[in-house]
Order: structure tokens, then C-alpha cells, then sequence
């Protein structure tokens, strides 16, 4: 049996648990979302548009991304794959630590992996050093922003000067800004607005996490070269996206208050977690996103906090860190509340 590394595993479990595992929104479902999977049930019978024609035209509406600049695919994870297997590369950089995804879609085309290892000294915040490591013999380079799982976000200035570098070097930059919607102002770290001046620029996002669709899957690439969005677009099976998917997807980018609630709840319950953790003793690397990622001397506190009915990822499997380090996602009061309470209990014990 294939061994589950992400979080959000659920399933393995014969009891209720609190899932802090997952980095998706506390807020569940917008309502309208709920209402377009019944509202539709009568669709679900035929094949779904393989090329998504309602669904772009809502983001031309909402979002003034013309039809011809992007794809779509069953989540996130679906498009990284897509993107790696339409373009082949055989090197590629990517950021330690960073989402793991990147990785098994790259080695599964046999392309050859290297690392920039983000530096703890620094917060694990990416430098002005990943330039000399962007060369010409790269064919790609990932990097999440916020990254996963640290939560630290860069500065749109400083990815869009890598993104020139990569130009110059005949590098495809993927910018994975999927969790990009969480931040207070994503204006100043997004390149989704910049996009027209680089054709090596493919932006990565999801409805996964922002609108708690994670288990409809829907996740899209944004390009202004019509020539990679074509590649991609015609890689793997037709039918990536339901039509269960694309219906939500269209009420989901409809969400504006929706959104704006869910950053204030994001911002107000990750400084409560934060100065928890901290009188912990806790080491707290100060995320940007809605979730938390922070360091303990307890190498076990996982399996504890699972005699809890509690969840959280440990991040011993990311490359560049070792046993730790974990991460936990930012949910209601009450939920955040009952973590730490856990946590107090587990920190009693060992004194």
C-alpha cells in the first residue's frame, strides 16, 4: 500500500478527529456552492465540457483572464502534472522546503532534481541567492508563494526579477500562489496582474483551499503564451474537470465576501495561535497564510496529539528539514482553542 504523505488523511481513522492536518478554509463551503451541486444534479448524467467554456467565461467575468491564458484540471496537483508532462523538463530547481508534488511529477518524466535549500538562519525566507542557481542548462523552476509549509510569503518584486532571470535563461518559471487568497493584501506578492510580461510564467492556483473544495478538485494554470497553455491543455485524459467541479467553480468566483470573511477569521485566529504557541516555548516561524508552522523538541508530538483526536502534519518528509518541524492549519476559535488546550496537557506531562 502506497504510503499517504499529505495531509488531510481522514480516512484512516475509525473516530471522529479535528483535522489540522489540511489547509483548508474553516468557513466550509460557501452556501453557494452547496447550492450549485443540487441546483445542477441533473447534468451529472452527460459528459462534462472537456473545454470548459462556462467556467472560462466566468473568469473572463470575474477576473478578466481571457479564455485562451488558461487551464484547468482535477486540483492543483493534477496541473503540476500536466505542466511537467507537456513540457518534459530534464533539470529542474526547485526551493527545500517546499510542496512535494513538484518533485513526484518531475522524477516520474525523469527529470533531473536540484535544490536551493532555504536557509533557517533567515526563516527559511528566499534570498537574492537562488539567482546564481538559476543557469541556462534548467528547463523549469517551482516555487510556492507562500510557500508550503513555512508560510512565508515573497514579494511579487523579487519573483518577478527571478522571472526575468529564467527568461533570459530560457527557463519555465511556476509560480504556485495557491494559497496566495489567504493573504491580507495578496496584491503585494501575486504576479497574476504581471503575467503579460513574461511568457516562461506559469501561475499555479485552486479553488481547493480558499472556497474548501478539496474534495470537488479544481485547480487551473495561468499563462500568457497561448502556445504552453495549448501543450498543457492536451495533455492526460479529456475530462479532468467535472461538471460538479465547474459548476461550483462559477459560484465560487462570486465569493467576494465570502473571501474578505475568511481572511479576517485567518488573520485573527493565526495571531491567537501564534502568541499560544509561543508561551509554549514553541519555535514559530511567523506564516503569512492560514496555516502555522512552527518547531518542537517533542519528535512524537503527532502520535500525541492523535490520542487527542487531533491532526497535524508533521513535515519530517519535506526535504531540507528532519524530525520537528510541523504545521498546522488555522481553523475556527473553538477548534484552535481544543489544539492548544491539547497541547498544554502534552507540555504538563513531560515535566
Amino acid at each position: 500500500m502506497k504510503k499517504l504523505v499529505h495531509g488531510g488523511d481522514i480516512y484512516s481513522y475509525n473516530k471522529k478527529v479535528i483535522d489540522f492536518s489540511a489547509n483548508v478554509n474553516p468557513l466550509g463551503l460557501p452556501q453557494s456552492v452547496k447550492d450549485a451541486i443540487v441546483d445542477h444534479i441533473d447534468l451529472y448524467e452527460n459528459y462534462p465540457d472537456p473545454l470548459c467554456r462556462e467556467l472560462k467565461d466566468a473568469f473572463f467575468r470575474y477576473k478578466n483572464i481571457a479564455a485562451e491564458h488558461i487551464v484547468f484540471g482535477n486540483g492543483a496537483a493534477d496541473v503540476i502534472f500536466r505542466i511537467v508532462f507537456a513540457l518534459k523538463p530534464e533539470k529542474a530547481l526547485l526551493l527545500a522546503p517546499t510542496f512535494s508534488e513538484y518533485e513526484t511529477a518531475l522524477k516520474t518524466c525523469g527529470c533531473e532534481v536540484l535544490h536551493y535549500f532555504l536557509s533557517e538562519k533567515n526563516r527559511f525566507a528566499l534570498d537574492g541567492g537562488i539567482f546564481e542557481k538559476i543557469t541556462t542548462d534548467l528547463d523549469m523552476m517551482f516555487i510556492c508563494n507562500p510557500e508550503n509549509p513555512t508560510g512565508v510569503a515573497t514579494k511579487k518584486e523579487l519573483i518577478l526579477e527571478i522571472a526575468r532571470k529564467c527568461s533570459e535563461n530560457n527557463v519555465i518559471l511556476v509560480v504556485d500562489e495557491c494559497f496566495n487568497d489567504f493573504l491580507e493584501d495578496e496584491t503585494q506578492y501575486s504576479v497574476v496582474s504581471d503575467r503579460h510580461q513574461y511568457k516562461n510564467l506559469i501561475i499555479l492556483k485552486a479553488f481547493t483551499k480558499i472556497y474548501a473544495m478539496a474534495g470537488i478538485r479544481l485547480g487551473y494554470a495561468i499563462c500568457s503564451d497561448e502556445i504552453l497553455i495549448d501543450k498543457i491543455s492536451n495533455t492526460l485524459q479529456p475530462w479532468s474537470v467535472s461538471t460538479v467541479a465547474s459548476k461550483c467553480g462559477v459560484a465560487a468566483l462570486g465569493e467576494k465576501e465570502y473571501v474578505l470573511e475568511t481572511k479576517k477569521l485567518i488573520c485573527q485566529n493565526r495571531e491567537y495561535f501564534i502568541n499560544e504557541l509561543e508561551k509554549l516555548r514553541f519555535l514559530v516561524y511567523h506564516s503569512k497564510a492560514n496555516y502555522i508552522f512552527f518547531k518542537s523538541n517533542d519528535l512524537e508530538l503527532a502520535e500525541k496529539l492523535e490520542a487527542y483526536g487531533v491532526l497535524i502534519r508533521s513535515c519530517s518528509n519535506y526535504t531540507g528539514l528532519g524530525k520537528g518541524y510541523y504545521r498546522i492549519a488555522v481553523k475556527n476559535y473553538d477548534n484552535n482553542k481544543f489544539l492548544i488546550e491539547c497541547l498544554r496537557k502534552i507540555a504538563n506531562r513531560q515535566f
